[in-house]
């Protein structure tokens, strides 16, 4: 007597080890190169909140106003395509109520445009591309995938220099949790602007270089664990004058104890976050498990079938 192979034993063992298989590339090839930052970003973000500015018209401290500051980031394709890099252009304007309704950012109280390259899988800035600045750290407009209960460094465009986060704790934002960090800036020269002397209290008279002083008393992102997105932002800063070599703020140009996300620019880098992370798990975990143990088993009934096939009999000829 001899097995017959059982053509149901050879499907369900070959359709098992497909899937075994498939498991394996999902983890060890598709789903690290799914952790890319994009190239084709195009998103704006917005915060808002009470503060003070100065007020070039009536040469004076305007108090108690909504503040809002507007980063429009928009990726650069081709040259990302060809580079191999995320290049990201980056529009940040400061508005007061009376600039906002103008809707330029020419007109704003501060408008300033960046470039940003950077490596793709790490979040590490690349040398390349007309990048403006040359910034450092870990973090800036995103954290890196996968991020970990440790400090991180992220660079602070106004103080021109990184800045160590510290993990705080973790948060919800619209229910999603998030890993919290914080940091601070103290009181730091970041250049000189030239002014009237009278303005910030010189006795020499005509136009002198004053000092710009910044400091923000604090900086908390809220950020996706796997995806490193930012869910929720809050600053408090503040730019001041100081006449050359002063200790003492002479004029604040602007300060706000609390700039934060809008309601919705939250609610949109939670389900942006929330979308990107249900991809990367359904690779990395969903599938590979579900597969994996679908796989196993359909090639473990297919073995088994096969070996325990019926048997058939054997004529012999004498």
């Amino acid at each position: 007597m001899r097995r017959s192979i059982s053509p149901l034993s050879l499907i369900l063992l070959g359709v098992g080890v497909f899937l075994l298989v498939l498991t394996q590339l999902l983890v060890w090839y598709v789903e690290p190169r799914a952790k890319r930052t994009p190239t084709d970003v195009n998103s704006t973000t917005v915060f808002s909140g009470q503060g003070s500015y100065f007020d070039t018209g009536s040469v004076s401290e305007v108090d108690g106003q909504t503040l809002t500051i507007t980063r429009r980031v928009l990726g650069d394709v081709a040259a990302g395509e060809r580079s191999g890099n995320a290049i990201w252009d980056v529009s940040t304007q400061i508005d007061s109520p009376k600039t906002l309704a103008l809707r330029d950012p020419r007109k704003s109280l501060q408008w300033t445009t960046e470039r940003w390259v950077t490596d793709r899988k790490t979040n590490l800035p690349v040398r390349c591309c007309e990048e403006k600045p040359e910034f450092e750290g870990e973090a800036y407009l995103k954290f890196p995938f996968d991020v970990e209960k440790r400090g991180y460094s992220w660079w602070d465009s106004t103080l021109g220099a990184t800045v160590p986060l510290e993990f705080e704790k973790v948060a919800k934002i619209n229910g999603r949790e998030g890993y919290r960090f914080v940091g601070k800036v103290e009181a730091t020269p970041t250049g000189t602007r030239l002014v009237p002397g009278v303005l910030v209290g010189s006795k020499k008279g005509g136009q002198i270089l004053a000092e710009e002083w910044y400091s923000n008393a604090r900086i908390e992102l809220t950020v996706d664990q796997r995806t490193g997105r930012i869910m929720n932002a809050l600053i408090a800063p503040k730019k001041t004058l100081r006449a050359p070599g002063s200790q003492k703020d002479a004029v604040t140009l602007l300060a706000s104890d609390g700039l934060e996300f809008t309601d919705a620019t939250r609610r949109e880098q939670v389900a942006l976050a929330s979308d990107d992370s249900g991809r990367l798990k359904l690779l990395g975990e969903t599938a590979p498990l579900v597969g994996g143990v679908a796989g196993g088993l359909l090639a473990v009934a297919g073995a088994v079938l096969l070996i325990r096939g019926p048997r058939r009999g054997e004529h012999s000829t004498e």
